[in-house]
């Protein structure tokens, strides 16, 4: 559990610096996007924290950012790449054209988590199951998703869009959902953001 804390962290806080765009000069649908990653950023800025367990857990709050991420997502996300939209100071790569089926896929990757996470936002975190159960994440429902969560970094290593089904989501804790949600946008960066 311990190290699915940290993997959801360290995976947050990539895709949080990845994110800090300049947006100096940026206009037209350039602008129009660097402004959606802001504001998932910043979704993820207030998510961080309470995923891991450093601040009070507020489901609410969790399914408000879940919702701010998910009106960025999808289509709303891939209108934003017209085919070869690289103005100054874009940092979309042309890859991204190349790949477009694939770049389509993680944008409803991050679509489908970010409503699954706000279903599961009244599921809380599975550390917290974990010290107060440990039966439930040997056997139960926590540890049956955990456990497919964990084996071989299967889910995160192109298994994700079986998990896309919003009913098996809205059943998980709500940070297995969001360590989901953060690796689809760490592969969407890797594959498509030009590194600075």
């Amino acid at each position: 559990m311990k190290a699915s804390r940290i993997l959801a962290g360290a995976a947050a806080a990539s895709m949080i610096a990845a994110a800090a765009f300049a947006h100096g000069g940026a206009t037209g649908v350039v602008k129009q996007r660097m402004d959606a990653m802001a504001a998932i950023k910043d979704a993820m800025k207030v998510l961080t924290p309470i995923m891991q367990g450093k601040t009070p857990y507020d489901a609410a709050v969790i399914g408000q950012q879940a919702n701010v991420i998910g009106n960025h997502a999808g289509a709303a996300l891939t209108e934003l790449f017209p085919e070869g939209s690289l103005d100054k100071p874009s940092e979309a790569r042309p890859e991204i054209w190349e790949n477009w089926s694939d770049f389509q896929d993680l944008a409803e990757q991050l679509n489908s988590y970010s409503e699954g996470l706000a279903l599961a936002s009244e599921n809380g975190l599975m550390m917290a199951a974990d010290t107060q159960s440990g039966s439930m994440m040997q056997g139960g429902m926590m540890g049956t998703q955990s456990g497919s969560m964990m084996q071989g970094g299967m889910m995160m290593q192109g298994g994700m869009s079986g998990m896309r089904d919003l009913d098996s989501l809205s059943k998980m804790p709500a940070d297995s959902v969001f360590l989901m949600l953060s690796q689809a946008c760490s592969t969407c960066h890797t594959r498509y953001r030009v590194e600075n």
